[in-house]
């Protein structure tokens, strides 16, 4: 059974570049390529969107798989998505709070900006959310 830390290790030979798996309505499987990083507190594998179809499956359910592969390794995550965002608010989480979470996001990612207030304005404009994912198994080769 590998870590959330192998994982990361991982994504990280590749940009932080995974594979997310989404469940449709009809019971196939809806894939993207996005970006994702670990949050330290909480431990959680996350990743930022702003696609309508990912989100409406995870907002309907909620569990996924995420992928990541370099050369011949991989590692896939399993668990379920807590969604934020301006359509999907937590508790304790403001805009404030939204703003510096993206951004979070976005660096654990391995991302970086020179201009953080126009990228503020850019994850508003989009009503961008946070997936944070809660592990529930990870595996690999």
């Amino acid at each position: 059974m590998a870590t959330l830390e192998d994982f990361a290790a991982l994504a990280a030979k590749e940009q932080g570049l995974v594979i997310v798996s989404t469940l449709r309505a009809d019971g196939t499987i809806q894939a993207s390529l996005v970006n994702a990083g670990v949050l330290p507190e909480p431990a959680a594998l996350a990743f930022v969107t702003y696609g309508r179809v990912k989100l409406a499956n995870l907002r309907a359910r909620p569990q996924l798989a995420v992928t990541v592969r370099s050369g011949w390794q991989w590692a896939t995550l399993e668990g379920t998505a807590r969604l934020i965002g301006p359509d999907d608010p937590a508790d304790g989480v403001d805009a404030d709070r939204l703003r510096l979470l993206l951004r979070e996001v976005f660096t654990a990612a391995g991302g970086t900006h020179d201009n953080w207030d126009e990228y503020d304005r850019v994850m508003a404009e989009q009503r961008r959310t946070a997936v944070l994912i809660d592990a529930s198994r990870i595996y690999s080769n």
